[in-house]
């Protein structure tokens, strides 16, 4: 689940542009390629945790505890509870695939997957986190991020972006990818490439050392290459026993100071492209941002653990 990094710069006229993207609902947004414009449906109740499973903190208040002031470099108890977290994220998105199809909901994505994840023993991060009412968040289309499972059946042609955190054994796993409904088009799957190479481009070179700072400058210019921008509000962060915290990971070229990486960090990295404009709107949830102009996005996350020679993918299938 990604961090917001400027919380989102446009909140303002949100009701001309509620209206603006209702007009254009449904209608084919031919400057990007060929896809429905999304605009959110109608929520359902919270999914309920049963009383046995271990809850984080913010599971009945919304709030949560601060984070460490720095980087936490964890030790191999910590990172083995890590490796548990992760891998069970990443094996529920994979469970999950088979049932992304054409006419199911957002909603029942997360019936579905609240309940794969409880019968593992383990919350589902996002629910109440915040107050975020369900318990993944799923983005369609022009959904940029933190989209909210509702009623919209999804439609042929949509690409969507599930994103996944657990609370296991006391820490947490976070990871997303991106899913193809039906026949998507050609602009599309190359947006969905795109977002993979940025994030593989900027895994590579994480290693001891290694400057924070050059994970957004290398997934800017690995996206500006491709002919895509990232967009510069969400951004990845550091993970433990606790949601987010730091290290901040910024997708955009930057010369900020944050130290360097060492063995023993974890943290995410989940770039956002776009086609189009840098710009995004949260809706009247709270939660959704959506591109103002429109335009598709793809972001796909992982969580990484910086070891002693390179890094490794805490969510990815051993």
């Amino acid at each position: 689940m990604s961090q917001g990094i400027n919380k989102i710069n446009v909140r303002t006229f949100f009701s001309f542009f509620k209206s603006f993207i209702e007009n254009r609902a449904r209608k084919k947004a031919a400057k990007f390629g060929t896809y429905d414009i999304v605009t959110p449906g109608n929520i359902s109740a919270a999914r309920t945790v049963p009383s046995y499973i271990p809850k984080p903190v913010y599971a009945e208040t919304g709030r949560p505890l601060g984070p460490p002031q720095e980087p936490e470099i964890k030790n191999k108890n910590q990172i083995e509870c890590m490796i548990h977290s992760c891998l069970l994220a990443k094996r529920i998105l994979q469970e999950i695939r088979p049932t992304v199809r054409e006419g199911v909901t957002t909603d029942f994505l997360d019936q579905k997957i609240h309940e794969i994840i409880i019968n593992n023993g383990a919350y589902p991060s996002p629910l109440n986190y915040l107050g975020f009412p369900k318990s993944i968040c799923t983005s369609v289309n022009n959904v940029a991020c933190h989209g909210v499972p509702d009623d919209r059946p999804l439609r042929d042609g949509d690409t969507l972006n599930i994103d996944i955190t657990v609370f296991l054994n006391g820490y947490h796993g976070d990871c997303s990818e991106m899913f193809e409904v039906g026949n998507v088009d050609e602009e599309g799957k190359q947006l969905i490439k795109a977002t993979q190479t940025c994030l593989d481009a900027a895994i590579k070179i994480c290693k001891p050392n290694e400057k924070f700072c050059s994970i957004g400058n290398i997934v800017q210019e690995t996206a500006r290459n491709l002919g895509y921008n990232v967009l510069p509000a969400f951004g990845g962060h550091g993970i433990g026993t606790y949601f987010h915290g730091p290290p901040e990971i910024y997708h955009f070229a930057n010369n900020y100071e944050q130290g360097v990486m060492k063995p023993g960090m974890t943290f995410t990295i989940e770039p956002v492209l776009s086609p189009g404009s840098e710009e995004v709107a949260i809706l009247e949830d709270g939660w959704t941002a959506v591109t103002l102009d429109n335009a598709r996005t793809a972001q796909i996350e992982h969580t990484i653990l910086i070891t002693d020679h390179g890094c490794d993918i805490l969510t990815r299938p051993k």
